[in-house]
């Protein structure tokens, strides 16, 4: 037996009722009421040739994710039953995944370079993952403590105010990855994932630095994986469609940061085109075809209220009427901050008031996470 030991706010935060309302399924799995999407698509028949097209892997893929959601809406009884078989969703997502990494078009900046052949891009990944740090985290939303978090080396954004500079830009051409962090593959990150499952987490969460250059290693190590445990895709969400598509069955629960209102800002403090239509758009996704179970991370920033914040919570309000968001106040200058006065220190209290209010104006749900 496990004994899970929770922060006072992580067990009290259960008796939100709309919270509960939200996320009956990640609730469902944790009481162990409900199987994780991850186990449901090992049931999941797909026949197909790994020499066969991108084109009709991806055509079966789409076929093969409306058969997970009717099986989705049998009963926890009938899912059980199922049988998991050798060839099955996860592997056609995991062989998509390294087509995919020939020419890698995992996040939005679409590098296309050949990461198989140890070509690197913007985040400096070949086709290995590497992990700074695994353990169970107390200082997550209450309700994902504790919190199994797997923390990848390595991102696809380049902040200028990044708090985990350290795994995500700074060892760039300065370190040899391997003298920084540890190199999995798949099993190995799954037998991590179980040995946090034992310890007594409530959820996987890959995060870093930033899961999405890693889909690859993440998918193919749900076949390894074992437990009835709710799988967390916590992320700057920059990621193309198509590599969405290959998680978007297999997540249970959602932890998207949402930095930015516009797309000007994404490019000035993180070096991203096209920011905010590429965030929305994948907010809306999950939303409507995914789980729908998120909790979106907003990071307050100082005099960005107008161009950022209160967009973001026009959006939500009105495209996401299911997610939860968490108004973050620790924002503090960190890494490059010092050249950018504007951000170049704490939001004031003011400001986090005026964001707070703007949500409570709207009927957003954020107190219980925040």
């Amino acid at each position: 037996m496990v004994f899970r030991i929770l922060r006072p706010d992580s067990a009290l935060v259960w008796n939100n009722e709309e919270l509960r309302r939200r996320f009956p399924r990640y609730r469902g799995i944790i009481d162990d009421n409900e199987i994780a999407r991850y186990i449901i698509a090992k049931s999941i028949e797909c026949d197909f040739d790994p020499n066969d097209s991108i084109k009709n892997l991806e055509n079966l893929l789409s076929e093969k994710s409306l058969e997970f959601k009717e099986v989705l809406k049998k009963s926890t009884e009938e899912q059980k039953k199922r049988s998991i078989v050798s060839k099955n969703f996860i592997n056609l997502a995991e062989e998509l995944a390294n087509r995919y990494l020939e020419n890698c078009i995992f996040c939005e900046r679409q590098c296309k370079v050949n990461r198989i052949k140890d070509e690197t891009g913007f985040c400096y990944l070949s086709k290995d993952s590497y992990v700074s740090s695994a353990f169970l985290h107390s200082g997550e939303e209450a309700p994902l403590t504790p919190s199994g978090t797997i923390f990848f080396q390595g991102c696809n954004f380049g902040c200028v105010f990044c708090q985990n500079y350290d795994i995500s830009q700074s060892w760039k051409n300065k370190k040899k990855i391997e003298d920084v962090a540890q190199k999995v593959g798949v099993k190995q990150l799954a037998a991590l994932a179980d040995r946090l499952v034992e310890k007594g987490a409530i959820n996987i969460n890959y995060v870093g630095g930033d899961p999405i250059p890693n889909i690859h290693t993440i998918v193919g190590s749900l076949q390894y994986q074992t437990s009835n445990i709710t799988q967390l895709w916590n992320s700057n969400f920059f990621l193309t469609d198509k590599s969405l598509s290959l998680i978007l069955d297999l997540m249970d629960f959602w932890l998207p940061d949402w930095k930015y209102g516009n797309n000007e800002c994404g490019k000035r403090f993180s070096g991203i085109d096209n920011y905010f239509d590429v965030i929305a758009r994948n907010h809306k996704r999950i939303h409507d075809e995914g789980s729908g179970e998120i909790i979106i991370r907003h990071l307050v920033m100082p005099n960005h209220i107008e161009c950022c914040s209160k967009p973001i919570l026009d959006f939500v309000v009105k495209e996401l009427p299911k997610a939860v968001v968490n108004l973050m106040a620790q924002y503090r200058p960190q890494w490059k901050s010092s050249e950018y006065p504007e951000i170049n220190r704490r939001p004031s209290m003011g400001e986090i008031r005026e964001v707070k209010n703007y949500a409570d104006d709207l009927g957003i749900l954020y107190e219980s996470v925040s």
